[in-house]
C-alpha cells in the first residue's frame, strides 16, 4: 500500500518556484529591516529636520499602509507558491503594484530623502523587479 502512496506522489509535479519562494522569505526579513530603519529615519527626520508636521503625519501614514499591503502580498505569494494557486499568486502580483508605488515615493517623492532611504528602496525595488519576473512566470506554470 505504502509503495502505491509512494509512487502516486512521485507522479505528482512541482512547480512550485524555489527561487521565488528564497525571495519571498529574503523580503520578509528585508522588509521588516527596512520598517524599523524607516521608521528610525522619520524620528530622525522630524527631531532635526524642518519637517512640516502635515508631511512627516502623511509619510509615516503611508509607512503603515506600505506594512500593510507588504504583508498581504508576501503572505499571498508565499501561500500561493506553495500551494501552486494562480489566484493567490495572481493577488501577490496586483499588490506588487502598489507596494511598488510607495517604494517610489520613498526613493523620490517625499519631502526628504536621506541616501540611506535611496540605498534601502533601491534594493527594495530590485527585490520587487525580481519578485514580479518570477511571480509572472509561476502564475503562468500554474495556469497551464
Amino acid at each position: 500500500m505504502s509503495d502505491l502512496l509512494l509512487k502516486q506522489q512521485g507522479a505528482v509535479s512541482k512547480l512550485s518556484s524555489t527561487p521565488l519562494q528564497v525571495l519571498f522569505y529574503l523580503n520578509r526579513w528585508y522588509f521588516a529591516a527596512y520598517f524599523l530603519a524607516e521608521g528610525l529615519m522619520f524620528v530622525y527626520k522630524g527631531l532635526l529636520l524642518p519637517y512640516p508636521p502635515a508631511s512627516l503625519t502623511l509619510d509615516v501614514g503611508l509607512l503603515l499602509v506600505f506594512l500593510g499591503l507588504e504583508s498581504l502580498r508576501i503572505f499571498y505569494g508565499w501561500k500561493g507558491n506553495l500551494t501552486e494557486r494562480s489566484l493567490a499568486m495572481s493577488v501577490s502580483v496586483l499588490v506588487l503594484v502598489p507596494c511598488t508605488v510607495l517604494s517610489v515615493y520613498y526613493l523620490m517623492l517625499q519631502t526628504f530623502v536621506l541616501r540611506l532611504e535611496f540605498i534601502l528602496n533601491a534594493v527594495l525595488l530590485c527585490f520587487y523587479s525580481l519578485e514580479m519576473l518570477l511571480g509572472i512566470m509561476s502564475i503562468s506554470a500554474f495556469s497551464r
